[in-house]
């Protein structure tokens, strides 16, 4: 049967040869339909989710709370930052406004911390500790707001000063300690003001300071965008918007506040912009550097130029299948471009090489055509269908994303094999001259050979140290399953996203539980609370809080004991800057008059000497000094005033956006249980995942997805494995029908394996679900290189370095490395970090086809079989 299936692909080559305007014009006809398919039918799947089955137990859970939660998917979220809560705030509600107005690209937005009901009641929501320390700082502020409240200027806080020194000069110096953070808040801000900065003060971090984040203001914008799927960044226009919308505040034009930006919806796109950033240079350089090594491999243009176009039909044809046979590119079969032409260019170099060093003057075309088809097609078809069963065992798997890049390659391998012995022996015939040809040979190939023939023993026990080592490597190899680290850290949405990541109200690796009632929430939020792998558990029952009645008693007294501030009566006038400058001069002798009662570090020193300055400054120091300590005074006693007025919460009066995020349509309680820092590490996230489903089997959420993805990426590679060596070994058995002539070749495999494994081990590579994939392409090259050197020893053949075969695969496997190369310079770490895997790949591939598969033949000894039985 292999005999007639060797005659059948020669017969094929030399009808090809001899009828190339029919298969010309046939080929033509094919690309056009392909490149019809491509443009039609074709498209770009940037979504992380679609690399895996659906059928999965983890993808249907994670399906299923999306499907409870929509308002959680395709966003982009805005984040304001300030130097203060009162400007991160204002910035935030005056952008969200913009973005509501705004319906060409938004669908909606909301800021999740600021709402009426979180102005109300948010101190109701404070644990009872938090809350008694909340109001004890509130009230001890009331000696600065009381002058403030019937005079909001810089002279009513320097009436508020006034009262403090007068209980200094009454000994109560070391009462005023729990001042400091305020007072020195107030000295910084007049030092900024003398100097000329505008620097408001904050007045919400003066009331409440352990509420306020230490380095200043944050807010959140949680917006849905209109996404274009016509385009390759669906959400780019609106992320643009959003942008543009934030540059007309005064705030972001000051300088004083930055609107960045994270999601799903941007991290998305900025990964479909990684993966083809700088695509065209990048493409133009390796397509030189690929002609280049065609040129020393195949010396002329008449065989260089059906090699290349070969290879652009073969391309193309491959996209047509994709279109018609798939119908999208994924974030990892969209590389199948550039492993299509690193592989496929191996199968025309063969033939190239080979008809170079047979075509002599005294031969016809046609008969150096025959002869090296004879002796090629055989080798070229077992590599071919080796490699995409390499590629094909990953179809069966739950990784969908390298299962369908998996079948693009797959049968891509097949196709370029059958545009190798169809259009290729076509375009020969088309260009050919029948110009006699030297042997070629690689140079310093004969020495070589001798020297394996010499040491082939020393040779082979230097690879068995070397393989005993790698199998070390392969075994303690890390993996990183945390997909952040497969994406471009420079990127907006990314480096926004890493900046909130040890927060536990910002962390992204949370998991999520849905339980029937309050009740059942409580327990299991006290529960998962005590884990030491746990930072914070937020749910449904947080908002419906308990001791109610306490907590309004307390926010009653201190209602009570700030009716003054609360309720000024009449104001008086705003004062001069004459006024001022008065006001600062009296207080500032007044701090100097108890200045040896004022501890050496107390902030009051500061002032002191702020305000003498002050005193003898311009009219203009004087309004920046009144603006920036009062701008946002009127805003927090409004603030003030709203929170102490709260009112009991209960189930049915939350508002609508606290009901939609934290109870399912079906009544059911979300939890929220986020790891701390410690957990985002690819072993901590797992521990973090399994403590917590011990205690809620059910729960999803990002880091169930992380670790159940890279569980799913683990398993369909091992199983792939298997069932690509398994197939692998069929084809050889099948082909060869020798098991010692098939276990060579699946031996310098291995080696190649466990040579890849040191290698990555040594450069401290980390195995990640983007450059796991080499493993296929291992299998591929690395059988299609060791089959040539096999059944050229099978037919007799003595030496191996030194032949056309040797030139050939060295070529090869130069161009082929100028493909992974170029996946290696990506900006994409995953893309990258791939291509390096893929280089290293190469390399061990290479030493073990040049180096220990000759040595083991040399040991064994001359093999000579037939021709006709290969």
């Amino acid at each position: 049967m292999f005999r007639a299936i060797h005659k059948g692909l020669v017969w094929l080559v030399d009808r090809s040869g001899r009828h190339y305007l029919m298969v010309l014009s046939l080929a033509l006809l094919l690309v056009v339909l392909s490149l019809w398919g491509a443009s039609s039918k074709l498209s770009i799947d940037t979504d992380a989710d679609h690399l895996f089955s659906e059928k999965l137990a983890w993808r249907q859970q994670s399906q299923a709370f999306a499907r409870q939660f929509p308002q959680f998917s395709d966003t982009l979220t805005a984040v304001v930052r300030a130097p203060t809560p009162e400007e991160a705030r204002i910035a935030a509600e005056a952008l969200n406004a913009k973005l509501q107005a705004d319906t060409l690209h938004f669908h909606s937005s909301t800021t999740p911390g600021i709402s009426p009901f979180f102005n109300r009641e948010g101190l109701l929501l404070l644990p009872q500790d938090e809350l008694q320390s909340t109001l004890d700082s509130m009230l001890q502020a009331q000696p600065l707001l009381g002058p403030l409240a019937k005079d909001p200027s810089a002279r009513g806080l320097f009436n508020g000063i006034d009262l403090m020194v007068e209980g200094v000069r009454r000994g109560m110096a070391n009462d005023l300690s729990s001042y400091d953070s305020a007072l020195g808040n107030v000295a910084q801000t007049m030092e900024d003001s003398l100097a000329g900065k505008n620097a408001p003060l904050s007045w919400q971090a003066l009331l409440t300071p352990n509420l306020v984040n230490s380095n200043g203001g944050q807010e959140f914008i949680l917006i849905h965008p209109v996404l274009d799927h016509t385009a390759l960044e669906p959400g780019a226009a609106a992320t643009e918007a959003m942008l543009k919308l934030a540059d007309t505040l005064p705030e972001v034009k000051s300088g004083r506040v930055h609107v960045n930006y994270t999601g799903s919806v941007p991290l998305a796109d900025e990964e479909f912009a990684s993966l083809t950033d700088r695509a065209g240079p990048i493409a133009i350089g390796s397509s030189l550097l690929l002609v280049f090594w065609l040129v020393l491999a195949l010396g002329t243009w008449r065989l260089i130029v059906p090699v290349i176009i070969t290879l652009i039909v073969g391309l193309i044809y491959t996209v047509g299948f994709a279109a018609f046979a798939v119908g999208r590119l994924n974030l990892v079969s969209v590389a199948f471009a550039v492993l299509f032409v690193g592989l496929a260019v191996d199968f025309g170099i063969q033939l190239g090489v080979r008809l170079h060093a047979r075509q002599y003057s005294d031969r016809t075309f046609d008969d150096s055509l025959h002869e090296t088809a004879n002796r090629v097609v055989s080798q070229v078809g077992l590599a071919a269908l080796a490699t995409a069963c390499g590629f094909l065992a990953f179809a069966p798997t739950d990784f969908t994303g390298v299962a369908e890049l998996g079948i693009i390659a797959g049968v891509g391998m097949l196709l370029a094999l059958l545009c190798t012995l169809t259009v290729l022996p076509a375009l020969l015939h088309l260009l050919s001259k029948g110009s006699p040809h030297a042997e070629v040979a690689l140079p310093g190939g004969a020495a070589a050979d001798a020297w394996l023939a010499r040491h082939s023993k020393a040779v082979q026990i230097v690879f068995a140290v070397l393989g005993a080592v790698g199998i070390w490597c392969a075994i303690t190899i890390p993996f990183d399953a945390n997909p952040l680290h497969t994406k471009n850290e420079n990127s907006e949405a990314m480096r926004t996203l890493k900046s909130l990541m040890e927060d536990p109200n910002t962390n992204p690796f949370t998991m999520d539980i849905l339980v029937k009632d309050l009740p059942t929430a409580k327990a299991l939020s006290e529960r998962l609370g005590k884990l030491p792998e746990v930072a914070q558990v937020v749910s449904g029952v947080d908002f419906v809080p308990t001791g109610q009645a306490d907590k309004l008693d307390q926010l009653q007294q201190a209602s009570d004991l700030m009716f003054a501030v609360l309720n000024p009566g009449e104001k008086i006038a705003p004062p001069s800057y004459a006024q001022i400058r008065d006001a600062a001069k009296d207080t500032s002798e007044g701090i100097a008059s108890v200045a040896d009662k004022l501890p050496a570090n107390s902030p009051l020193r500061r002032i002191g000497r702020a305000l003498a300055g002050l005193s003898h400054g311009t009219d203009q120091q004087a309004a920046t000094a009144n603006q920036a300590l009062t701008q946002f005074l009127p805003y927090t006693l409004h603030q003030l005033a709203d929170s102490l007025s709260a009112t009991a919460i209960t189930l049915q009066n939350l508002p609508p956006e606290v009901r939609r995020d934290w109870f399912a349509a079906d009544g059911r309680v979300r939890v929220q249980v986020t790891p701390t820092v410690q957990a985002q590490s690819t072993a901590g996230l797992r521990h973090f995942v399994q403590v917590v489903q011990q205690a809620a089997p059910d729960a999803a959420g990002s880091a169930v997805d992380t670790i159940r993805a890279a569980d799913t990426i683990l398993i369909a590679f091992r199983e792939a494995a298997v069932y690509a060596i398994t197939a692998i070994a069929i084809v050889l058995m099948l082909v060869l029908r020798r098991v010692r002539d098939a276990g060579l070749v699946l031996a310098t495999l291995l080696m190649s394996a466990l040579l890849t494994a040191l290698f990555a081990r040594l450069c401290g590579i980390s195995i990640n679900f983007a450059n796991i994939i080499a493993l296929p392409l291992l299998l591929g090259v690395g059988v299609s290189f060791n089959i040539y050197f096999v059944m050229n020893w099978r037919h007799g053949m003595h030496q191996f370095l030194g032949s056309p075969t040797a030139r050939a695969i060295l070529f090869s496997a130069l161009t082929t490395g100028t493909a992974f190369g170029s996946l290696a310079i990506a900006r994409h770490p995953g893309t990258a970090s791939m291509g390096t895997v893929l280089l290293l790949s190469l390399l061990a591939v290479l030493l073990s086809t040049f180096a220990f598969l000759p040595a083991m033949l040399y040991s064994i000894g001359t093999c000579k079989e037939p021709l006709a039985n290969t």
